[in-house]
């Protein structure tokens, strides 16, 4: 029986209860089979091997950030045939985040909302949990790690936080996301702002390469941004991008705009919204920030994949590499190797 079929069949049972019992029932699930050795009966995708921010990453498509914020799932989800797997975001102490009920799902949308709020174990549990993992005991593949700040941290104390976590996350990470851009954090999306990027990404590349000195070994750092910004802020961050040396960005996180949601139940809930609406919203945002970043860093693009088509369009509008998230939930595992399929058909 093949993968799509289970999730087909698995899917309206995991729909009928509530977003975030369903996330809590699926990863242990996953964990589970994986530690029974059933999901290497799944296909995996053919490598398609990309050499981006230096590290080769075995297939083009990733996980997105917030499928396991703390780590916990790693071995599991890198059994679903990713390239790579991005876990977090992580703040440097635990918290619960926002009051439930913060997810919910909007099917004729293809569509989550979310107001998780960083909720996390706080970043020593995090690198426990991957240092626990044998996909980081093996060096079995490429693992981002997603930093943030905690909520009750002042916006003007946020670089604290982020400094913090890279420190702490930076040994044992492929690469180091700098989220600034979830709308579930009061006032983060205020980092973006010029001065604001420029004075935290300075202090970051400052703590980078003392940290490749201290470590021996260079670990990239990318920026996550937001699809709901301007031309004129695009330009602004990718010139910071470019003065201060990082390694990449992620385009995009969630969206705050509702147009495509109107009318539709929870389609006014507070959060981030992801999934089909956002597609077009990130994928103008990859083209314009390619054309201002050329070829002198990549694009990692994220954003209502729901088909292999989407990733190659992502690809098209100028991703080195693309991750998904809702289309996960939405499609099932098999979502992965139609992705890296149709890209790697589309060379």
């Amino acid at each position: 029986m093949s993968d799509q079929l289970l999730y087909s069949l698995a899917r309206p049972f995991l729909f009928f209860m509530d977003p975030e019992s369903a996330h809590d029932l699926t990863l242990p699930g996953l964990k589970r089979a994986h530690n029974m050795g059933l999901t290497r009966l799944l296909p995996k995708p053919a490598a398609d091997p990309r050499k981006v921010m230096g590290i080769t990453f075995p297939n083009p498509v990733g996980l997105a950030a917030g499928l396991d914020k703390d780590g916990r799932y790693i071995d599991g989800l890198a059994s679903l045939g990713f390239g790579s797997i991005e876990i977090g975001t992580v703040t440097p102490r635990a918290q619960a985040g926002n009051p439930k009920p913060r997810m919910f799902r909007l099917p004729q949308a293809n569509a989550i909302i979310n107001r998780m709020g960083f909720n996390n174990g706080g970043v020593d549990a995090f690198v426990a949990n991957v240092q626990a993992s044998r996909f980081y005991q093996e060096k079995q593949g490429v693992l981002g790690l997603n930093i943030g700040k905690n909520a009750d941290t002042p916006i003007e104390k946020a670089a604290d936080d982020y400094l913090l976590c890279l420190n702490k996350v930076y040994p044992y990470a492929s690469y180091v996301t700098v989220n600034i851009s979830s709308p579930n954090t009061k006032n983060l999306r205020q980092l973006q702002g010029a001065s604001e990027l420029d004075d935290l990404l300075s202090k970051l590349k400052d703590a980078q390469q003392r940290l490749a000195d201290q470590h021996k070994r260079y670990v990239p750092i990318t920026l996550k941004i937001a699809p709901d910004i301007d031309s004129e802020q695009i330009k602004n961050i990718a010139d910071s991008l470019l003065r201060h040396k990082i390694d990449g960005v992620i385009a995009t996180n969630t969206t705050i705009t509702r147009d495509a949601v109107k009318g539709l139940q929870h389609g006014e809930e507070t959060g981030g919204l992801s999934g089909e609406p956002v597609f077009e919203l990130s994928n103008k945002v990859i083209r314009a920030l390619k054309s201002e970043l050329g070829d002198a860093l990549p694009i990692i693009g994220v954003g209502g994949i729901f088909s292999g088509k989407d990733a190659v369009a992502k690809m098209d509008a100028g991703a080195s590499l693309v991750q998904v998230y809702s289309g996960l939930i939405y499609r099932g595992p098999a979502l992965v190797r139609e992705c890296a399929v149709a890209i790697r058909n589309d060379k």
